[in-house]
């Protein structure tokens, strides 16, 4: 039967590429979860695809400009929000700017009126403006950080879809640890092949949402 990957198959593909990390070697015993869990966050950063892209919808609050992003937030895709009630309810596009834009652009935010544009307040929030005057239902398409593998979370979408990224990644991580720069290029070489073909793929299957997607 097919083999998938697991949090717990993982490690012990490590060690045997690694030849180190049984439980008698504490300290690459030890070390293995969080090394992969630095892979897991490298891949999320560098790969914007469908297969880390998520969506959320909620409702936007009358006369609140500040709003909170989805747990394991890393990149805005798109915000559009619905005006008008169903079935004649149409979605209009908030648009990407500044947060210096933004500010000057609707300085009072006790005025409200029907958004036109947001910016990252911080990294964990929005600023739209005009501040909303009716509560808006809104769809948010994201870049996300997949759930971290670990004891209890054996698997995700990257043990799923991405498992040689998964495991080249890992083993860059762990190359430094363990003082080998000489494997360094080996792992460098194949985790970068790895995500190219994945990038690639992704190319194929979607298109940019305002112009033809170029790259990452």
């Amino acid at each position: 039967m097919p083999v998938s990957m697991t949090f717990n198959s993982l490690q012990d593909d490590l060690r045997r590429y690694l030849e180190r990390g049984t439980v008698s070697d504490t300290e690459v015993f030890d070390q293995l979860p969080s090394l992969i869990n630095l892979a897991e966050r490298d891949i999320a950063k560098k790969l914007k695809i469908l297969g880390t892209l998520n969506v959320v919808t909620d409702t936007l609050v009358i006369g609140t400009a500040v709003y909170l992003k989805p747990d394991r937030w890393l990149r805005t895709a798109s915000i559009n929000f619905g005006v008008g009630t169903s079935p004649t309810q149409v979605r209009r596009t908030m648009y990407p700017r500044s947060y210096e834009y933004c500010r000057m652009y609707w300085p009072n935010t006790e005025l409200t009126d029907e958004p036109v544009f947001y910016a990252d307040y911080d990294f964990n929030h929005w600023l739209i403006v005009p501040t909303p005057a009716a509560a808006y239902p809104f769809e948010v398409n994201y870049w996300q950080q997949p759930p971290l593998l670990d004891s209890v979370n054996q698997t995700n979408w990257l043990t799923d879809h991405a498992p040689k990224a998964l495991l080249h990644g890992t083993l860059l991580q762990c190359t430094p640890f363990l003082k080998n720069d000489e494997r360094i290029p080996t792992w460098e070489t194949a985790y970068t092949g790895d995500l190219a073909d994945l990038n690639t793929e992704d190319l194929q299957r979607i298109v940019d949402r305002t112009t033809t997607r170029q790259g990452v």
